[in-house]
């Protein structure tokens, strides 16, 4: 029973923590405090702390706790989302409805792939073509606007592209009735525990592909691994990118034997080639001077379009290309007189590009002379740098790359990539700038550690072909779909 006589402050404490990010980790912290609130004694939920989800009263719980949360939140949450423009999504979709077109119709084998945003679309362009090489019927679900948009412009002339439902149970489980898919594969990690638990009881395995966790997600789990841990060891198959993400997945209760490092897809998708279609006629639209150096800051934060406006010396080309579309604005306040992509604007007085558009920053990144990789230089974790490394450019990031620890390790060791301070950003730039041997040394390097890292994606697409022989897969038929 919940202590009527517990004093408010606990809920407070409750929002206030959900309130942080609208993320896993909030869910999951919420429901700590929830169960804490409740008062349930630990001995009903088993040794684990928490019933079998595959029980009804379990995807109450659940469910209850996102409709505390949104109650609770919206209030905050909601004049973000107006603001940003996140409201004007699919919402039918997002809870659960499924387009004719995707439905399963076909008798050849599903395979669903689960890609939050661009940056996962991206790491499987390699293994949707090789598994539908194999005879299978691809349905890659998204979560994002963005990764939705990229999806479809990757994967929409030959596959299903669908919206990934909210994790409510009623909205997973109409999902799951029109996918109907005979295996699920979850790239990098975002593991829902109505989602899974519903996999489970129609005898569909789940599976992580390129799996990643940081160490700062890991922690955040392990508060909460009373709930999370009966979730993990419902995954048949955990491929991860390295043997330290390995350890991290085991000890939240993955079963070692069901750990296999893999590698990371996209040193795969990183191609080493000289151009990238479209960048020449990017160069015009802009108005781009060929005759000037140019530096190219990818996935920018909002803290780093002054930085980089500042390090870059006079007579260089600055283009940036925000990570999130409501970054936009601000950033074109800060880049003043820039050219702004989306209002087709050509030439720029203060030599300052802005790339506010989705699906064109391999463009920009094969017109650099140097990239500088963004997210790294604040309180951020850094984002994806292979493909400026495979187009053969010199690439610079930031200190702040905990999410891409490994890679950037790989890269350093190899000495194909440079790494900084803020306050030696600018100089590292002009060093560069004035040392055209170096920085083709430093781009060689770079792609020969790629060549080297190659082979994830063939590992990754064997291991799910091996999970539609997986035994849930060939007795899912003989238990009742919930």
């Amino acid at each position: 029973m919940v202590d009527c006589c517990r004093p408010a402050s606990s809920f407070k404490s409750l929002l206030l923590k959900c309130l942080r990010s609208f993320t896993l980790d909030a869910f999951f912290g919420s429901l700590i405090d929830i169960k804490r609130l409740v008062a349930v004694p630990h001995d009903k939920w088993g040794t684990t702390g928490v019933a079998s989800s595959t029980l009804p009263a379990m995807r109450w719980i659940v469910d209850l706790s996102y409709l505390v949360f949104l109650v609770l939140a919206s209030p905050v949450l909601l004049p973000g989302f107006i603001r940003r423009g996140r409201h004007r999504t699919d919402w039918p979709a997002r809870l659960g409805r499924v387009p004719m077109s995707a439905r399963r119709t076909s008798a050849p084998s599903r395979v669903m792939l689960h890609a939050v945003s661009v940056g996962e679309v991206n790491s499987i362009r390699g293994l949707v073509p090789r598994l539908h090489a194999s005879g299978l019927d691809i349905v890659v679900a998204v979560t994002t606007d963005t990764g939705f948009k990229r999806a479809s412009e990757l994967f929409g002339s030959q596959h299903c592209v669908v919206r990934y439902p909210l994790d409510l149970s009623w909205a997973v489980a109409r999902f799951l009735r029109a996918i109907a898919p005979d295996a699920v594969a979850l790239v990098e990690l975002e593991v829902w525990p109505n989602f899974v638990s519903a996999c489970v009881r129609r005898g569909i395995p789940v599976q992580i592909i390129n799996g990643r966790l940081s160490s700062r997600s890991m922690r955040r789990y392990h508060r909460f691994r009373w709930f999370v841990r009966p979730m993990f060891r419902k995954l048949v198959r955990v491929g991860v990118q390295d043997t330290a993400i390995a350890k991290r997945f085991c000890s939240l209760g993955v079963p070692v034997n069901r750990v296999i490092v893999d590698g990371n897809m996209k040193w795969d998708n990183a191609d080493l080639r000289a151009g990238v279609d479209g960048s020449e006629r990017l160069l015009k639209s802009l108005g781009i001077d060929s005759s000037k150096p140019l530096v190219v800051g990818g996935s920018t934060a909002p803290e780093e379009h002054a930085l980089l406006h500042e390090a870059v010396p006079d007579g260089c080309q600055l283009l940036c290309a925000p990570r999130r579309p409501e970054w936009f604005d601000e950033a074109a306040g800060v880049l003043a007189g820039c050219a702004r992509r989306s209002k087709g604007e050509c030439g720029s007085a203060t030599d300052r590009f802005l790339l506010d558009t989705i699906g064109e920053l391999s463009q920009a990144y094969a017109l650099a002379d140097i990239v500088v990789v963004g997210r790294s230089f604040g309180a951020l974790h850094g984002s994806d740098m292979m493909e400026p490394i495979g187009l053969g450019v010199v690439t610079i990031v930031g200190p702040s790359v905990s999410d891409f620890a490994s890679t950037v390790e790989c890269l350093l060791e190899h000495g194909g990539i440079v790494q900084c301070q803020s306050d030696q950003l600018a100089d590292r730039i002009e060093g560069l700038l004035a040392d055209d041997a170096e920085r083709h040394r430093i781009a060689q390097c770079g792609q020969a550690a790629i060549l080297q890292m190659k082979g994830a994606t063939e590992r990754t697409a064997t291991a799910v072909l091996e999970s539609l022989d997986h035994p849930s897969t060939i007795s899912k038929n003989k238990s009742p779909a919930r």
